[in-house]
């Protein structure tokens, strides 16, 4: 209201005039209603200022005064005079809309002169505000809330499985929705490779050449991370290779034979689809190939330890290319299916001491035998 801070010196008048002229004379048109708050507008205070000054008349008391009453006659005319002024100065406030500011003004208490206006905005600036803190932080909440859930909701947080024991392979489908497979799947990997179809199988084109390589021990078994354009092609298409590890003993078997040890070599073509060759390992003459990779072995499991020298791969193939070839999975959680497998017959030796090595890591890290289920399978004459 911009009209309010010109008013004030009237309020502090009127006030001041009202209380002394009240210890002389009752005013009974200007009376509060007892909360400091105005009452509402009656025919007394719409009246004009002529009529609101009229005497009231006089009862059978009202004598009229003597002689020897002259001052106090006087007095009455001074009073009538000064009730006159007063009820003029406050009907010409209430006809520029400034008793109701006054009043308003007067009965907030707490403003400190602010005006009623700016005060209501700034309460509904704070209540909008409050408002707005109030749904963010509820929109918040169930964010964090939904945050502090993904971070507890099984499968979020590191899955122990093991092969051996609490979280071993016949409990894999219950650890996590993602390894539902690991139960549910109808072509799983590893399995029994026997009755096989002989047939005219086109040779594996393996392309690999020296590479830089680092190892890795990631809990559940040694892994070499390859480096370079290394590659396979069958059935028309061609799989970069990834990785290799091992297990032992090896999860394959042939005819129901089972050897010691088993290298695994994860391929993937560019449309994401898995090939993976197996190379079985027996006991023979030492394998420099894998012993570069035990030479390299880190410390501290989970961590990668670059190896000094490229790695030929060419040295881990059998002379005999030829192989069996079926339709399965990953061994390992999430048993994803899809996979190429191409199981190399001919088995590759390893030295006894190599698979010592090995063993004092992993005793024993090969998922049990799965139903073949009908699948087929085929190998090279």
């Amino acid at each position: 209201m911009r009209h309010l801070p010109a008013t004030r010196p009237l309020l502090v008048t009127l006030a001041s005039l009202t209380c002394w002229a009240g210890t002389l004379l009752t005013l009974p048109a200007w009376g509060s209603d007892g909360h400091g708050e105005a009452p509402a507008a009656s025919s007394a205070h719409a009246a004009p200022p002529a009529k609101a000054a009229e005497k009231p008349k006089a009862d059978k008391h009202d004598a009229k005064p003597d002689s020897k009453d002259g001052k106090e006659a006087k007095g009455d005319t001074d009073l009538g005079a000064l009730r006159e002024r007063l009820t003029s100065r406050l009907a010409e406030a209430q006809s520029r809309g400034e008793r109701g500011s006054v009043m308003r003004v007067t009965n907030s208490g707490g403003d400190h002169g602010a005006a009623p206006s700016r005060a209501k905005t700034s309460r509904r600036a704070s209540g909008a505000s409050a408002k707005t803190e109030a749904s963010s932080a509820s929109a918040a909440a169930p964010a964090d809330a939904a945050h502090a859930d993904a971070a507890h909701a099984p499968g979020a947080a590191h899955v122990h499985w093991s092969y051996l024991g609490e979280g071993g392979p016949s409990q894999w489908a219950a650890l996590k929705s993602e390894f539902a497979t690991c139960g549910l799947g109808k072509r799983q990997s590893p399995i029994d490779i026997r009755g096989g179809i002989r047939v005219d199988l086109e040779p594996i084109r393996f392309d690999y050449r020296p590479s830089a390589f680092s190892v890795i021990d990631n809990g559940h078994t040694v892994q070499a991370n390859i480096a370079g354009n290394n590659s396979i092609e069958v059935g028309g298409r061609r799989y970069d290779l990834l990785q290799f590890h091992f297990h032992r003993p090896s999860e394959e078997r042939v005819n129901g034979r089972q050897y010691d040890m088993v290298i695994h070599l994860v391929h993937k073509d560019p449309e994401g689809r898995l090939a993976v060759v197996a190379l079985l390992l027996e006991q023979g003459r030492v394998q420099p190939a894998i012993q570069m990779v035990w030479n390299s072995l880190p410390l501290e499991k989970n961590q990668e330890n670059p190896a000094p020298t490229p790695l030929d791969l060419n040295l881990l193939l059998p002379e005999d290319r030829r192989y069996y070839t079926y339709m399965g999975s990953l061994t390992t959680p999430p048993c994803s299916e899809g996979v190429l497998w191409l199981v190399m017959k001919q088995p590759v030796p390893i030295a006894a001491d190599q698979v010592s090595i090995f063993a004092r890591l992993y005793p024993m890290n090969a998922r049990p035998l799965q139903p073949s289920a009908g699948r087929l399978i085929k190998e090279s004459n």
